[in-house]
C-alpha cells in the first residue's frame, strides 16, 4: 500500500470500530434486566451430525464484556496512529479480525463454537506482537502461543468427553451449553473436566503460576496490543470460568474453592511485590496485571453475590484502568524510546497535560473511592470476608501494596528534579492522544460514581448463576447419594 494510502486505511479501520461500537449501543439500551437467561439469541444449525450449531447469544454479563470491546478497540486504533508506520494494512486486518473473535467468545453458547473462537484469537494476537512488537517479539510470540495452545488442548479434550458422555446418557449427539449442564457424570468425571478447563482458562487470567508468558508479551507487543491483552484478552479467561468451568461442573468448582483462593492470594500479593521491583514501566503494569486478576478470581470463587458482582465489575475496571496505564506508557515511549523509570523524573513540569491524566489514572488503578477501581475491590472483599475472613484480610493487604507501588512508580515519573536534557523539550499530549484519554476518563468516574447504572444489568444474570450453580451441585450430590459437606457456602 503506497504510503499516502496508509492515512486512508487508518480512517476506514477507526471508521469500521466506531460503527460497531455505536451497533453494540443499543444491546445495552434494549437488554431487558428484569428477564433471566440468555438474550438476542440466534441459532443455525452448522454440522448436524455433529449437534454443533452457531448458537450465540448474551446475558448482563456478556454484555458489559462486548461493550468494553468495542470501546477499548477504538482506542486502539486511535492510539496505533502514529505508533504503526510499517505494513500497516496487516495490522489493521489482524487488529478487526481480533475484534471478531473476541466478540464470538463472548457470545459463543455452543461449546465447540466458542472453542473455536477462543483459538481464533490466538491468531491475530501472535501476528500483532510478533510482527510489530519490540526486539524480542518472535519470543514472546511463541512463548503466548505455546501457553495458550497447551491449555487449550485440554480443555478440546474436556470438550469431546463431555459430549460424548451426554451422547452416551441420552443419545443425543449435542454441544450445546445448555443441554450439556444436564449431562449426569460421576463426581471424579466432573474433577477431572473442571481441572482440564480451569488450567485452560487459569493459563489465559493468568493465574499464579501460569503466568510466565504475560510480561513477555506484555513488554514486546506494541502499545495497542498490550491494551487489548490487558483490557479484553485476559478476560476471557474469567469470563471462561463464569460461563463454562464452573456452571458445568459445579462439584469440581466447589471442590476447588481452597485451591483458587490460595492460589488468587498468592498472585494478589506475588504480583503486587514484583510489581515494587520493577525498573520498566511496562513490566510494573504487566505484574500489576496478575495482582489485580488475583482479586476477580478470589471474588469469583467466594460464591457470594457480592463477591461475583465485585468480580464481574473488577473485569470492566482493569481493562479500562490498565488499558489507560498501558496507553499512558506508549505515549510517554513514542517520546524518549525508553520505558525505564529512572530515564524520566520531573514529567510534570513539562508536560501537565500528560501529568493530569496519569494522575487520574494512576488513582483509579489504585482503588481510590470516587474512581471505577474502588467498587469492585470493595464489593470483592465483601463477598470474601462473608465467607473466610482470613481470605479477606490477605486480600486487602494487596490493596495496599498496589497503593504502595502504583504511588512510588508515579512519584518516580513524574515528580523531583528533570535530570535528563532530553526530558526538558518533551512535547505535551496532542489532540488524538487527549481524544484517546479522554472517554477512559469519563469511563472512570462514571463506573465510580455511578455504578449502579451497570450493575443493574448484571444482577439477575450473577443471581441465577450463583443459584442454577448451587443448585446443580447438590442435584450432583443427591445424583451420588453423597452428603453436602459442612464447608458448603451459603449465601
Amino acid at each position: 500500500v503506497p504510503k499516502e494510502r496508509e492515512d486512508w486505511l487508518r480512517g476506514l479501520t477507526l471508521m469500521i470500530t466506531l460503527v460497531e461500537f455505536i451497533l453494540s449501543l443499543p444491546l445495552f439500551v434494549c437488554f431487558d434486566e428484569g428477564k433471566v437467561g440468555m438474550q438476542f439469541v440466534e441459532k443455525i444449525p452448522w454440522i448436524r451430525e455433529w449437534g454443533v450449531n452457531y448458537f450465540m447469544g448474551i446475558d448482563g454479563i456478556s454484555l458489559l464484556l462486548i461493550l468494553l470491546t468495542t470501546f477499548l478497540t477504538v482506542l486502539c486504533i486511535l492510539s496505533s496512529w502514529t505508533a504503526v508506520e510499517h505494513r500497516v494494512k496487516e495490522y489493521m486486518i489482524a487488529f478487526l479480525l481480533l475484534e471478531t473473535g473476541m466478540i464470538g467468545t463472548f457470545c459463543a453458547l455452543d461449546l465447540l463454537l466458542f472453542y473455536f473462537f477462543w483459538e481464533f484469537t490466538l491468531i491475530p494476537m501472535y501476528l500483532i506482537i510478533g510482527v510489530w512488537g519490540g526486539p524480542r517479539r518472535v519470543y514472546a510470540a511463541v512463548k503466548f502461543f505455546i501457553y495458550t495452545m497447551a491449555g487449550s488442548v485440554l480443555m478440546l479434550v474436556a470438550i469431546l468427553a463431555l459430549h460424548f458422555l451426554h451422547a452416551k446418557a441420552t443419545g443425543i449427539h449435542t454441544f450445546d451449553l445448555f443441554e450439556l449442564y444436564r449431562t449426569p457424570m460421576s463426581l471424579k468425571a466432573q474433577m477431572v473436566m473442571f481441572a482440564a478447563f480451569a488450567v485452560a482458562f487459569a493459563i489465559k487470567v493468568p493465574m499464579f503460576p501460569f503466568h510466565t508468558w504475560l510480561p513477555d508479551a506484555h513488554v514486546e507487543a506494541p502499545t495497542a496490543g498490550s491494551v487489548i491483552l490487558a483490557g479484553i484478552l485476559l478476560k476471557m479467561g474469567t469470563y471462561g470460568f463464569i460461563r463454562f468451568a464452573i456452571p458445568l461442573f459445579p462439584y469440581g468448582a466447589y471442590k476447588a474453592i481452597p485451591v483458587v483462593s490460595v492460589l488468587a492470594l498468592v498472585g494478589i500479593i506475588y504480583g503486587a511485590l514484583v510489581s515494587m521491583m520493577q525498573d520498566d514501566l511496562k513490566k510494573l503494569v504487566a505484574f500489576s496485571s496478575v495482582s489485580h486478576l488475583g482479586f476477580v478470581m478470589l471474588g469469583m470463587f467466594a460464591f457470594t453475590m457480592q463477591g461475583v458482582e465485585g468480580s464481574v465489575y473488577q473485569m470492566l475496571n482493569h481493562g479500562v484502568s490498565t488499558g489507560a496505564l498501558f496507553l499512558i506508557v506508549g505515549m510517554i515511549y513514542e517520546r524518549r524510546h525508553t520505558r525505564l523509570i529512572a530515564d524520566f523524573g520531573g514529567l510534570s513540569k513539562v508536560m501537565p497535560i500528560f501529568a493530569t491524566f496519569f494522575m487520574i489514572v494512576t488513582l483509579s488503578s489504585i482503588g481510590l473511592p470516587g474512581t471505577n477501581g474502588f467498587v469492585g475491590e470493595f464489593l470483592i472483599l465483601l463477598g470474601t470476608f462473608k465467607v473466610n475472613h482470613l481470605y479477606g484480610v490477605l486480600g486487602a493487604t494487596g490493596v495496599i501494596l498496589g497503593a504502595a507501588y502504583m504511588l512510588w512508580m508515579f512519584q518516580r515519573v513524574m515528580f523531583g528534579a528533570i535530570t535528563h536534557e532530553e526530558n526538558k523539550s518533551l512535547p505535551d499530549l496532542n489532540f488524538r492522544e487527549i481524544a484517546t484519554l479522554v472517554p477512559i476518563v469519563i469511563m472512570i468516574f462514571w463506573m465510580g460514581v455511578y455504578p449502579k447504572f451497570f450493575f443493574r444489568k448484571m444482577d439477575l444474570s450473577v443471581e441465577h448463576f450463583l443459584k442454577e450453580t448451587k443448585a446443580r451441585y447438590e442435584a450432583t450430590l443427591k445424583a451420588s447419594y453423597q452428603r453436602p459437606p459442612v464447608a458448603l457456602r451459603s449465601e
